[in-house]
């Protein structure tokens, strides 16, 4: 069974940065489409990007664009999220995801695998 187990998570000032891991097992980043979403209280989950180490493919929200950068190590099995010029409505749950098909898709419902998440919270 593919487990991620997310880190990296805190408490941040608007307009700080930080840098959450998504560690994978089953060689996951390799096989699979992995992605970011997150989760404020109240909010339905959104997507925020997603990687391709197959297909050299990456997407992301509008909303992040120029702000977040998405990686991958595939001998780590793990995946990155920079997230830089934080602001206080992205607090939230951040999870990392992965995806049975080698597609990149934006939907919760089109991915397999999660983890528990890591909690992001961006002071005012």
């Amino acid at each position: 069974q593919v487990q991620l187990v997310e880190s990296g998570g805190g408490l941040v000032q608007a307009g700080g940065s930080l840098r959450l891991s998504c560690a994978a097992s089953g060689r996951t980043f390799s096989r699979y489409v992995m992605g970011w979403f997150r989760q404020a209280p109240g909010k339905e989950r959104e997507f925020v990007a997603a990687i391709s180490w197959s297909g050299g493919s990456i997407l992301y929200a509008d909303s992040v664009k120029g702000r977040f950068t998405i990686s991958g190590d595939n001998v780590k099995n793990t995946v990155y999220l920079q997230m830089n010029s934080l602001k206080p409505e992205e607090t939230a749950v951040y999870s990392c995801a992965a995806g049975g098909r080698l597609v990149l898709t934006t939907a919760p419902s089109t991915y397999d695998y999660w983890g528990q998440g890591t909690q992001v919270t961006v002071s005012s």
